[in-house]
């Protein structure tokens, strides 16, 4: 029985190279000395310090660590004050700019001239000076020289001297600030290919030119016999290795063996692939971010790590035909904790599909939240499932549901044995107490992996993720001639009476996680039934995060120029940069494609 009321916090900490991107805060004016400008100084700059406090207050990078404002050392009215400003945010590690003003202002010499930095403007809505009058101008001018703005415009009338923020306007900054530090976090990091592309599938196909041209990051290519070089060679740290086993041995629960008697491993064999599994874990984890511990054992080459900032593992077939396979690593991996206590979760996708890792490391860099790797397996009508089991779908399954399961990745805080406010949920590592691991892993069991399919053995999970959550399902495709596109859906988790939920599972392997989903439906297009959904999903496999987060993901992909061809997000959450409009604002989908298409990749051709 798990018991680990004792498990350690770890605190925040930047495992990657570089420093975590800062938000700048542009406060422009009216340049006209002699009376005008002087009257606007107060306000301007309060309006940037209302946005930085806001910001500030309301967020947290991946990572933990609190997100930073930098404010112009001054107002900007001309040309020479807005290079000053851009001369800071690059000195001070700026990844996205907002622009703050209560008034006219200089459009071309004032604006954010940066084509790398994702970049928003509020003008504030008063009837003293002419802030939606510059805010026009601005935009049209962004719009002009090919450098997309969104735009923050308050629905009510401000007062002049109202410092306080509106709730539209601060939803608005909000999502635009969690989606551009998205985009700031993926730049110079690294995708780690750990093997080549499994079992044929498309997604491990890795696309180095799509991290370059759309992210920003590069791609780092090893060979899985570097995890077994180091396991034979011992390149890791065996202190860490023993506490770890003996973690794992007091806190996880083994399950029985589901294979047929004759092709079962020996108990021998079972405990050497247990060991093995551990030290995988450790290993990759080493190899994504580096390990200072490894250069005191005297490999300081393997101590540097890839600066991966997400991660995937071929596996299948040409490591598990032979060898443990990777189900324990990515499970552990992708959790918020570990033997070494609660922490960032690691981003690794199994079968190396590295697709659904970019599918992952989006609703990770947008939540805090560790992510569900799955696979999008089965459709059940509610008329199958009356069938198979006699029982009739109710509540948000009533229209049917999908099975997401898939061996490894799923990480255990899909469990849903979190709470917030009573209710299910997956938390930022820095939310999740100890009695919630406790939780967690009591409700998983480990199973000796399907030989079937692992002929070199390993450790699977089984779980069942609770209902009631609210969720979002994404997933980025690539197409050719066009590149890459992005479909979401939200929608919520299910419960199952469990004789049921037994029989259906047991049509499946039964020592894998499951998660029921119920995607919303909105009676039309792809979303017009739960069926339409499944038949429209573009790929095997899908990245499932807490929470409706289906608006900053659209958001998050405007700012890369990736277009969203399919989504359940209503239509006033739906924020992106202004310029789309004049691309057919009364079709937005389409305008989406063609903005994307017109302004191109972030980071130069693709």
């Amino acid at each position: 029985m798990a018991n680990v009321k004792d498990i350690k916090m770890n605190p925040p900490e930047n495992k990657l190279v570089g420093d975590m991107p800062k938000i700048g805060i542009r406060p422009t004016i009216d340049g006209r000395l002699g009376g005008v400008r002087e009257s606007l100084e107060e306000q301007t700059m309060n309006m940037a310090k209302s946005v930085a406090n806001l910001l500030t207050g309301n967020l947290r990078h991946a990572n933990g660590l609190p997100v930073e404002c930098v404010i112009a050392d001054g107002t900007i009215g001309r040309v020479a004050e807005s290079a000053a400003c851009a001369e800071k945010f690059k000195k001070e590690g700026v990844g996205l700019t907002i622009t703050v003003t209560p008034c006219w202002c200089y459009g071309s010499e004032t604006m954010d001239m940066d084509p790398h930095l994702p970049k928003a403007v509020w003008g504030f809505n008063g009837t003293e000076r002419p802030g939606a009058v510059y805010l026009a101008a601005v935009l049209a001018g962004h719009t002009q020289k090919g450098l997309p703005a969104f735009s923050i415009y308050g629905r009510d009338v401000q007062d002049s001297g109202d410092t306080s923020i509106p709730e539209d306007v601060a939803t608005k900054l909000l999502q635009f600030a969690r989606s551009g530090l998205a985009v700031a976090t993926m730049r110079g990091k690294s995708y780690l290919s750990i093997g080549g592309t499994s079992m044929g599938i498309a997604g491990s196909i890795v696309d180095q030119p799509l991290f370059e041209a759309f992210l920003g990051m590069r791609v780092e290519d090893i060979d899985m016999t570097e995890i077994a070089r180091r396991v034979e060679r011992r390149i890791y740290d065996p202190a860490e290795f023993e506490r770890a086993l003996a973690w794992c041995n007091e806190n996880l629960i083994k399950g029985k063996d589901n294979n047929p008697p004759e092709m079962q491993h020996s108990q021998a064999e079972k405990d050497a692939a247990w060991e093995y599994s551990i030290k995988m874990a450790i290993i990759a984890r080493d190899l994504m971010t580096g390990n200072p511990r490894l250069a005191e054992l005297g490999f300081g080459e393997e101590a540097l790590g890839h600066n991966a900032l997400v991660a995937g593992f071929q596996g299948q077939r040409q490591w598990t035909d032979h060898l443990p396979n990777g189900d324990f690593m990515e499970a552990m991996l992708n959790t918020s904790f570990d033997w070494n206590g609660i922490r960032a979760p690691y981003i690794v996708a199994t079968e190396n599909d590295a697709l659904n890792g970019v599918s992952m490391l989006f609703g990770h860099l947008l939540t805090g939240t560790a992510q569900i790797f799955a696979d999008v397996r089965t459709y059940w009508s509610p008329d199958a499932v009356k069938r198979v089991t006699g029982y009739q779908l109710t509540g948000m399954a009533a229209g049917g549901m999908l099975h997401l399961i898939n061996s490894g990745p799923a990480t255990l805080d899909g469990t849903g044995q979190q709470e917030v406010d009573g209710q299910p949920a997956m938390k930022p590592f820095w939310e999740i107490t100890p009695d919630e691991v406790d939780r967690c892993l009591e409700a998983t069991t480990w199973h000796t992996s399907s030989v079937g399919y692992f002929r070199g053995g390993g450790w699977s999970t089984r779980f069942l993720t609770r209902g009631g959550m609210p969720v979002t399902m994404c997933r980025l495709n690539l197409v050719r001639g066009l590149g890459p596109a992005l479909q979401i859906a939200e929608g919520y988790t299910v419960d199952l009476p469990q004789k049921v939920h037994d029989t259906l599972d047991q049509r499946t392997d039964p020592t894998w996680p499951t998660t029921w989903f119920a995607p919303t439906v909105t009676g039309s297009g792809p979303f017009r039934d739960v069926y339409t959904v499944m038949a429209n999903w573009g790929a095997n496999h899908g990245a499932i995060s807490y929470g409706h987060i289906g608006a900053d993901l659209i958001t998050l992909a405007s700012m890369l120029r990736i277009p969203v061809y399919m989504h359940n997000v209503p239509e006033e959450q739906v924020f992106r940069p202004s310029a789309w409009a004049a691309f057919g604002a009364n079709e937005p989908t389409g305008a989406d494609f063609r903005a994307c298409v017109n302004f191109g990749p972030l980071y130069g051709r693709y």
